[in-house]
């Protein structure tokens, strides 16, 4: 219970306060002109003092001047109520020196030192030369003084700025080095699991393969074998070569995507390989009822890929956006040269990707289509990620996606010496 309140009561009153507090009340008491206003300036300095570090407002910009010019004004006023030139507060021009000097660069730190000095030296205006004798070098001496004061603090700021920027730097690259290394973790770690799964999935496309053969040629044996009066057994044999024929097919994607590339990479033309794809799409008219639009840029010459390849990327990235696409919707493929390479964007405006699924799209087995196994756009990962290049998605559900295919041409480009926004698949 007593160890609670004395923690709240430390969080309301600081040690730096207390001293200020102690400083300010011994100024007064030892103060040889001490009066009521005196009294009232100290408290105010006191209260500022105090205050500062504690309202947000003092922390912005206009908040330090607002403060530093408070300081001045009580400053000028102290002395003015204390013999003016001779009085001995004169030092409590320090405080908004300091302050300046701390807080602001040295155009701040020089104005508010000569603002200083010069209301202090205001106050030979009011001197009566024939009564009051002034001692012009201690007035020089108190002066400079001042002036050196302001010099050092905002020497002393300057190096303790240059420090803290440092130490932010180094925060900084700490921060990013982590974070790096905690991606690369993730990324090692995720490999093994891929490549554990894609030896399982190998092995596993082999065994059922020999069996499926089996089949096959056992329902072409029966199609052969049945009378043509049997209809559904005819029926029958077919159905089950076609389905065989489908798990055949599923089979190979499990292979394309388990088995390691090795890229036959020739000088390309880019339009010839997006060529290929759209018109494999289109040779699924009925399937897929879109219309595929061409904004190709001239400025693209040919480069080195893997064009078998390649081709399978911009048909299975085509083939996502048509099953996204409303019927009759338009799929626009459009190429850009990049610095040190080349952009192949495939835009459509389909049903788009909820924010939860963009970062897990490139995972394989990841879906959200109700017959799909997940492999297409894992594929793609794979293959552009072999050409040492970059994907990345723009989407919005319910307004449609952007990919775009970074592949150097010649070099790699700035944007692609970066993180790629996913691991890429193992195998």
């Amino acid at each position: 219970m007593r160890r609670g309140l004395w923690e709240r009561i430390s969080r309301l009153v600081r040690a730096q306060d207390l001293a200020w507090l102690v400083l300010f009340a011994a100024l007064a008491a030892v103060s040889p002109t001490l009066s009521k206003i005196e009294v009232a300036l100290l408290s105010c300095l006191a209260l500022i003092q105090v205050l500062e570090p504690r309202v947000g407002y003092f922390e912005t910009r206009r908040g330090q001047v607002v403060s530093i010019l408070l300081k001045l004004g009580l400053a000028y006023l102290l002395m003015g109520f204390s013999f003016g030139v001779q009085s001995s507060y004169y030092l409590i021009l320090m405080m908004p020196v300091v302050s300046a000097a701390t807080t602001f660069g040295a155009l701040g730190a020089a104005l508010t030192t000569l603002a200083a000095c010069a209301s202090y030296l205001s106050f030979l205006a009011f001197v009566d030369w024939e009564r009051q004798y002034v001692d012009y070098r201690e007035l020089g001496l108190r002066v400079l003084f001042l002036a050196m004061l302001g010099f050092l603090t905002h020497m002393l700021g300057e190096a303790n700025r240059a420090q803290a920027r440092r130490y932010q730097t180094v925060a900084e690259q700490l921060s990013e080095a982590n974070r790096n290394l905690r991606q690369a973790e993730a990324a090692v770690r995720r490999s093994e699991r891929l490549a554990a799964l894609g030896q399982l999935t190998a092995g596993l496309a082999h065994e059922l393969r020999n069996p499926l053969g089996t089949m096959k040629a056992s329902a072409e044996v029966l199609q052969m074998k049945v009378t043509a009066e049997n209809d559904v057994a005819r029926e029958l044999a077919g159905f089950i070569g076609a389905e065989v024929d489908r798990v055949n097919s599923l089979i190979t994607r499990f292979l394309d995507f388990a088995r390691p590339l090795k890229l036959e990479r020739r000088e390309t033309e880019l339009t010839e390989v997006v060529d290929r794809a759209v018109a494999r799409l289109e040779n699924h008219r009925p399937l897929f009822d879109v219309a595929v639009y061409k904004n190709y840029s001239p400025d693209i010459k040919p480069f080195p890929l893997d064009a078998e390849l390649m081709t399978i990327v911009m048909y299975n990235l085509l083939e996502n956006a048509a099953q996204a696409s409303p019927s009759g919707g338009a799929i626009t493929v459009k190429t850009r040269p990049v610095e040190g390479g080349v952009e192949v964007a495939v835009i459509d405006r389909g049903a788009g990707i909820a924010e939860k699924d963009r970062e897990s799209i490139f995972n394989p087995f990841f879906t959200t289509k109700p017959t799909g196994i997940g492999l297409g756009l894992a594929i793609v990962a794979k293959i552009v990620h072999e050409h040492r290049g970059r994907l990345a998605v723009e989407s919005e559900a319910g307004q449609g996606s952007v990919f775009r295919v970074l592949l150097p041409a010649g070099g790699r480009t700035r944007a692609m010496r970066e993180e790629p926004p996913f691991a890429p698949p193992a195998g």
